[in-house]
């Protein structure tokens, strides 16, 4: 018989967060969870990191006074076994796009575990919070029912088939359950961005406009992008890589090649 799976848990909701709860009790039946998960609220913290960190044990495992980073980084590297897998979720609000990729607690988990060679998955559920700030909708545990089984799925099957030599991290994002299990789209992280921000007296107020635009019949997001398959009802999973990849650019190769020769011709 092979050994259980370990998986290292996180988010950054918080270790008291319904959808963290969710994911613990359907991925227990799976194999080993360790939960490292921030104490407090840490949503789009993206990657920051402590130096140091206070520690609690709770029944659900540890709860680290930092961010998603610092605890993936403390499960990693002290408190855990070696995981199989880091998931980091569920994240109560969807993750999409190319953005907010450095901005997410929940992504920048994944990111972390990736630098560590460890497979991770991000799961995040969109909520349409029309004019309901998000932080006002409660989600019951049902209602992560189609996150916590996809995820379950995914670790399950992408292990064992090789998905996670090809990418270092799946960030999956999941419709609220409708009845009938959504299906799953291979998607690319949609490039649109409509930061804007108002100055009223002493305060700038910062608005991601970029929600406002989420019918699913005036979506300007092209087909095969994580937004357009949430928004219209199917699950957006998006292989990514860590660390980001750079690109072979002959024009700055130039300037590189002929900076001495352009400064010393300029000092003499």
């Amino acid at each position: 018989m092979s050994d259980p799976l370990e998986i290292l848990l996180t988010n950054d909701d918080g270790i008291d967060s319904t959808g963290l709860r969710a994911l613990y009790d359907v991925l227990s039946e799976q194999g080993n969870v360790t939960v490292v998960a921030p104490a407090t609220d840490q949503s789009a913290c993206g990657r920051s990191m402590s130096h140091e960190v206070d520690v609690e044990e709770r029944d659900l495992g540890y709860a680290v006074y930092g961010t998603p980073s610092d605890c993936v980084v403390a499960g990693l590297a002290e408190l855990g076994p070696d995981p199989d897998i880091v998931v980091a979720g569920c994240n109560k609000g969807a993750n999409l796009g190319e953005y907010v990729l450095g901005r997410s607690g929940t992504i920048s988990a994944a990111v972390e575990a990736a630098f560590f060679d460890v497979p991770a998955i991000a799961t995040s559920m969109y909520v349409p919070a029309g004019e309901t700030p998000l932080s006002q909708i409660d989600l019951g545990a049902e209602e992560y029912a189609e996150a916590t089984r996809v995820t379950s799925y995914l670790i399950e099957h992408a292990l064992g088939a090789g998905v996670f030599e090809h990418a270092a991290y799946l960030n999956v994002n999941v419709p609220l359950p409708d009845g009938e299990p959504a299906p799953i789209e291979i998607t690319r992280p949609s490039k649109r961005y409509e930061m804007d921000a108002e100055r009223n007296g002493t305060r700038v107020h910062l608005k991601d406009r970029v929600w406002e635009r989420m019918d699913p019949d005036t979506l300007p997001d092209p087909e095969g992008t994580d937004r357009r398959a949430v928004v219209e009802g199917r699950i957006s999973v998006s292989p990514l890589t860590a660390p980001h990849s750079t690109n072979h650019h002959e024009t700055l190769t130039a300037l590189a090649e002929s900076y001495l020769e352009t400064v010393t011709a300029n000092d003499s």
